[in-house]
């Protein structure tokens, strides 16, 4: 054996009395917390009501592990019915052992986060810009819990980094495995800060931004799913189609729809909705927003009562004359732009136009 290697965890669960905690299960929510963090100082950035992605984030998580779970266990059918079934079927809804296709936990999560943003009327797209470096971070950090189960490594290597399997996982004694959850981390990572840049540098709108994301995250599954040698779609042998295996297959059709997006798209400037209808944004941006029973422009009782002190009389008339960028701070609507709804942005014709 090599002289430098990855061990592997031990266990991967530990008991607080008869509660069991899982490691699988921590990486999870330390990267759905570290995730919702995120998205919530880049949504208020954005303009939008603190505690709008909190919010969004419950449906999008409860969709998401059933979307994944079902993925997994649809692809992997067999592991769980049928006469060749090394686990019993209602092992199937044990989704703390392991077992979520990402394929499914974006698809059905973003069925959850469509639903939370039609009943606050807020538009799908910027939403998902906003949280698209945020779910690249928390896949990296979920996937460290495969290390704790021993799962979903590569084929063996003699590098310096492979990685030790236990022989109930299906290692060989002696020999290493590519540590594909190191790998899959890694470039999350780096696709997590890629996409803070270019979304800071280019201001990626209306889904770009997340089109992105997608087809930089299949890009890097494609490559490191090539690697792995565990059984997806079938029990002793992965289920291959042309000599590429199923999530290959998947991470191809998931990165040419990324990439047509993103260029399909590039033209549009239609209005994004970040605040919900009848919410006017507060001078000082960072998610403030008024009390729609009290909006911003109502004098209070005491400024109408006489009441107002010396210094408000020294201010004179100039003192409520706003600028345009004040405006635009604000998020009230000029003139030529006095139909748009609150929350929404200037279109580049009515800049043009000023």
């Amino acid at each position: 054996m090599p002289l430098a290697s990855i061990p592997s965890p031990s266990q991967g669960v530990w008991y607080l009395g008869i509660i069991p905690i899982r490691a699988y299960a921590l990486c999870i929510v330390t990267g759905v917390i570290v995730a919702v963090w995120l998205s919530e100082r880049r949504w208020r950035a954005r303009g939008g009501q603190k505690g709008t992605i909190i919010d969004i984030a419950v449906p999008a998580v409860i969709f998401g592990l059933i979307g994944g779970r079902l993925y997994h266990v649809i692809t992997d059918w067999q592991m769980y019915f049928g006469p060749r079934a090394i686990k019993p079927a209602y092992k199937a809804l044990f989704i703390w052992e392991g077992g979520l296709g990402i394929w499914g936990a974006i698809a059905l999560g973003a069925v959850g986060v469509w639903i939370a943003c039609r009943r606050r009327g807020l538009s799908l797209s910027a939403v998902a810009d906003t949280v698209a470096p945020g779910i690249a971070f928390a896949q990296a950090i979920g996937r460290w819990g495969n290390w704790f189960n021993q799962e979903l490594y590569g084929g063996p290597t003699t590098l310096p980094w492979g990685l030790q399997i236990d022989q109930q996982h299906g290692g060989e004694p002696g020999v290493l495995y590519h540590p594909t959850f190191l790998y899959e981390s890694l470039w999350n990572v780096a696709l997590g800060f890629l996409l803070l840049f270019v979304g800071s540098r280019y201001k990626l709108r209306h889904g770009r931004l997340f089109a992105l994301y997608a087809a930089g995250y299949t890009l890097g599954r494609f490559w490191v799913e090539g690697l792995r040698i565990d059984p997806v779609g079938g029990v002793d042998h992965a289920v291959t189609f042309l000599g590429m295996r199923l999530n290959q297959w998947t991470a191809l059709v998931v990165f040419v729809g990324a990439v047509v997006y993103f260029f399909a798209t590039r033209h549009k400037d239609t209005v994004e909705h970040v605040l919900p209808p009848g919410v006017q944004p507060l001078a000082g941006g960072d998610g403030a927003v008024a009390d729609p029973a009290h909006p911003a422009d109502q004098a209070d009782e005491a400024e109408t009562s006489g009441e107002a002190g010396p210094e408000s009389a020294e201010a004179g008339p100039e003192s409520t004359v706003k600028t345009e960028s004040t405006a635009e701070a604000e998020g009230e609507p000029e003139a030529e732009g006095a139909a748009r709804e609150p929350g929404e942005h200037a279109t580049a014709e009515e800049k043009h136009a000023r």
